[in-house]
Order: structure tokens, then sequence, then C-alpha cells
């Protein structure tokens, strides 16, 4: 069920996305839009919910409980950036918008939109190991906790893995070819 209840939230996550920004810029109701936007979280909460009354009764905590914190985390993390990267394109599709914004490609301007990108991931997968902690406590002692641990030390090497490459353009920055006209960068913008 709970595996279900993701696939259901990820479908609905791109539906509302979809809704919204058609509300937003083919039906020309801003507001409409957004306040279907706001209902994103309400799929997070829900699945909160379901996985907490799941393990509440008495179900043994596995690797779906684990999948379904990792999804809320990574939801908190990485969905306000999906759905900007989503409305930039779509405003540009549908309403005449200018183009999407590019990261930039060199030097220190992108350092610094590496560094963005890894604090998103590294967000996402801290409050997916919150809650995966939140759950080690609520399940307790009466039950086995193995899978949700080792989903947290996955939501570590994700941070591993983001931090690395973040200090890796820190250190060695990659820099235009010789001879290139860089272009100049532009910031995201906010919905």
């Amino acid at each position: 069920m709970i595996v279900a209840l993701i696939v259901a939230c990820e479908v609905g996550f791109w539906v509302l996305l979809a809704v919204g920004l058609s509300l937003r810029y083919l039906a020309r109701k801003p507001r409409a839009g957004l306040a279907v936007l706001l209902l994103e979280p309400v799929l997070e909460l829900v699945l909160l919910v379901v996985t907490a009354i799941d393990l509440k009764n008495g179900a043994q905590a596995d690797w779906k409980h684990g999948l379904a914190a990792v999804y809320i985390g990574f939801s908190v993390g990485l969905g306000h950036s999906t759905i900007t990267w989503a409305d930039q394109r779509f405003a540009h599709r549908f309403a005449g918008g200018p183009p999407p914004v590019k990261p930039p490609k060199y030097g220190r301007a992108r350092t610094l939109h590496e560094w963005k990108t890894a604090a998103r991931w590294c967000l996402a997968a801290a409050v997916a190991a919150g809650l995966l902690q939140i759950a080690t406590w609520y399940v307790g002692d009466s039950g086995d906790t193995s899978s949700l641990r080792a989903w947290q030390t996955k939501m570590l090497l994700v941070i591993g893995v983001n931090v690395v490459i973040a200090v890796s353009y820190t250190i060695w920055p990659k820099q235009p070819k010789p001879g290139a006209v860089e272009e100049s960068p532009r910031t995201y913008e906010k919905l």
C-alpha cells in the first residue's frame, strides 16, 4: 500500500503541476494556478500520515517506509526547484515568456550554482534522514529498524557525493576554452 501511495503522490505531483501551470498561463488565472500549486505539500502530508498510521498499526518497518521518508525529504529539498524549472519552460512555451534560465557554465558563477544545487540535495537528504530517525524512534525496540538505518546510510552518501562535487568545482573551477565567448549569467527567477 505504501509503494502505491508513493507512486500516486508522484503522479499527483506532476498532475497538480500541469494543472497549476495551465491555469496560470493558459487560462490566465494566476491565483487559481498558485492555489493548485500550493496543494503540492498536501500530497507529502498525506503520505507522512499514512506511513505513520501503518507503523502505528503494527506494520514491520521495512524499505517501503524508508522510501516514503526519502520521497518526502526529496520533495521538500527539490520540489521548489522542480516547480521553478517547469514554470520557466511552461511560461516560455505557452505564454511568450523568456527562454528558460540555463545554469552558468564557468568560473565562480558555476561554482556557486554547484553549491546551491548541493545545498538542495543535502537538505533533501537531511530531511529524509531526520524522518527516518523519527520513524526509528517511533518503532522503538518493538521492531526491526535495520531497513530504516540502511536508508539513513544512503542519505549520508547522497550528502557526501553532492558536497564532493561542489568542492571539486571550488578547487578546480571549470574555465572557458581559450577564445570562447562567455555568456553573461542570468539568475534563476522566483515563482
